[in-house]
Parts: structure tokens; C-alpha cells; sequence
């Protein structure tokens, strides 16, 4: 944990990243109704308290990039967003949600503490700039084609207006069809370049549109990934927790059920402690 990452701050300092502390960004992969949303976010908020994590609580208005015109997206922009700030309001927590197009930017940015770029997306740069323009910090996940020594050209898209608030998040990288691996060696190189590194360890077990319509995913790995991504070297971690994920609307296959969030975030911290006094 040697490498020098510029520390950042949301929200006035609730939600640091880039410090001696694990950070967690977690939430379902959608909005859902607004008190399940609520019920959540505090669910999840108890446990990173009682272990002394910095929380930021993700959610999506709308995922633009499904498998099939079916699958299930969110409830939009407009109701999405007033979910969000509804938590935000009730609950005092940092929120982070994600964007797809340039027009969304701002009406996100009024809400969110961070925006996040969609791994497909990582690479529009008109989306990038938008997204900087707010001077919001912001999220890249690593898209699946992309080298991680390439995230320094989106980084810099992002800083291009000033704006150097910037956080990347790994969430493997296309392994044939169907199909994602993580290469651990990612993990120390994106934060070589200074910025923090989250691991994705929910959509790194996905199974990209695996089953036809929909993704699937192989939500026993979700664990061992972990480990050894928190044992490489990360400031934080993203996970994607449902209290029922075969009943949630969506990536219910690579979710964690929120049963076992606090059994996997007390290894987690064991390690990341072992490795800070290693390096």
C-alpha cells in the first residue's frame, strides 16, 4: 500500500478515500422502491460504522447498457434521482450513482456526492469532460477492453477543466464470451498513476450477458476475489448488496447478500491491515 494516491473528499468529509482507512461504496445495482432504498442505505451504513469504514451508498436511476431491450433498467432519471436525494436527505450518507449521456450530467451532479462512468463507457469523452465540468469527484470503472495503464488518458479527460477528483474502479476485463477475469497486476498499476483504485468485486464475477437476455454471474467467487484484491493493494471497495439478490431486479447473480456483508468486510480489514504493515 506504498504507492502515493491523492486523498479524496465527498460530501464535506463524510466519505474519504485514498487514506489509511478502507473505503466502501456499496448499494443495489438499481433504485427500487424508495423505502426499501432507504432501509437499505442505513442497513448497510450500520455495518461500515460499527467497523469504522468510510460508507458511500451507490445506486443507479437508470442502467443504459442492458443485455436486452427487456432487462430491467431502474425507474429513470427523473424518479432515480428523487429516490436518491430522498436518502441522502433522510439518512446524511454520501451518495454516488452513475451516468450515460452528457444531458444527465448535471441534474446527477445536483444529487450525487460522486458520478460514476459506466465501464463501457469509459473512453466518451464528451461524458468525461461533462462529468469534471461538475467538479464533483468521479468514478471511472475500468472498462472491460481497457488496459489498466490506460486509465491515465480518462483521468485526464476528467482533469482537463481543472477538476483532478478522480477514483477508478476495477471490474475485469473480458475473457472470451461470456466470461471476465481480473488480473491482479491492475490493481498496483492504476494506483501507481495517484489516484485511488476501488475493486469491484460484484461485477468482477459477472458472466456478461450469460444468460441471453440477462447477465448472469458466479456470486460464490465474490469472496476469494476479494481477498486477494484487497491483499494486491486497494483504497476501497464496490460491492453491489441486496438483502434478496435472486429477487432483485437485476445482476441479482453477482450480488452479495447483505447476510454476509460484515463477515466479508472483517476479512477484508484484517488484510488490509496486514498490509499496511508489510509495505
Amino acid at each position: 500500500m506504498s504507492t502515493l494516491v491523492r486523498r479524496i473528499e465527498a460530501a464535506e468529509g463524510a466519505f474519504v478515500i485514498g487514506g489509511e482507512r478502507l473505503a466502501l461504496v456499496a448499494g443495489p445495482c438499481v433504485v427500487e422502491e424508495a423505502a426499501f432504498t432507504r432501509a437499505l442505505a442505513e442497513q448497510i451504513a450500520e455495518i461500515a460504522e460499527g467497523l469504522n469504514m468510510p460508507f458511500c451508498f451507490k445506486a443507479s436511476y437508470d442502467k443504459a447498457n442492458r443485455s436486452a431491450l427487456a432487462g430491467a433498467r431502474g425507474p429513470g432519471w427523473e424518479e432515480g434521482l428523487a429516490v436518491l436525494a430522498s436518502v441522502g436527505e433522510a439518512t446524511g450518507l454520501p451518495i454516488l450513482t452513475d451516468v450515460h449521456e452528457t444531458t444527465q450530467v448535471s441534474a446527477a451532479a445536483a444529487v450525487a456526492d460522486i458520478l460514476q462512468i459506466p465501464a463501457f463507457l469509459c473512453r466518451q469523452t464528451d461524458l468525461l469532460l461533462a462529468a469534471g465540468a461538475t467538479a464533483k469527484p468521479v468514478n471511472i470503472k475500468k472498462g472491460q477492453f481497457a488496459a489498466p495503464g490506460d486509465m491515465k488518458n480518462a483521468a485526464e479527460k476528467v482533469a482537463a477543466g481543472g477538476n483532478d477528483q478522480v477514483m477508478f474502479t476495477e471490474r475485469g476485463t473480458t475473457f472470451g464470451y461470456h466470461n471476465l477475469v481480473v488480473d491482479m497486476r491492475s490493481l498496483p498499476i492504476m494506483r501507481a498513476l495517484g489516484y485511488p483504485v476501488l475493486f469491484d468485486a460484484t461485477h468482477s464475477v459477472q458472466l456478461p450477458a450469460g444468460q441471453g437476455t440477462c447477465s448472469g454471474g458466479q456470486r460464490e467467487f465474490v469472496f476469494p476475489l476479494l481477498r486477494a484484491a484487497v491483499a494486491a493493494g486497494v483504497d476501497g471497495l464496490f460491492l453491489e448488496v441486496h438483502p434478496d439478490p435472486d429477487r432483485a431486479p437485476c445482476d441479482g447473480p453477482n450480488m452479495l447478500p447483505l447476510t454476509e456483508l460484515r463477515r466479508v468486510l472483517e476479512t477484508a480489514l484484517r488484510i488490509h491491515e496486514i498490509v499496511k504493515e508489510a509495505t
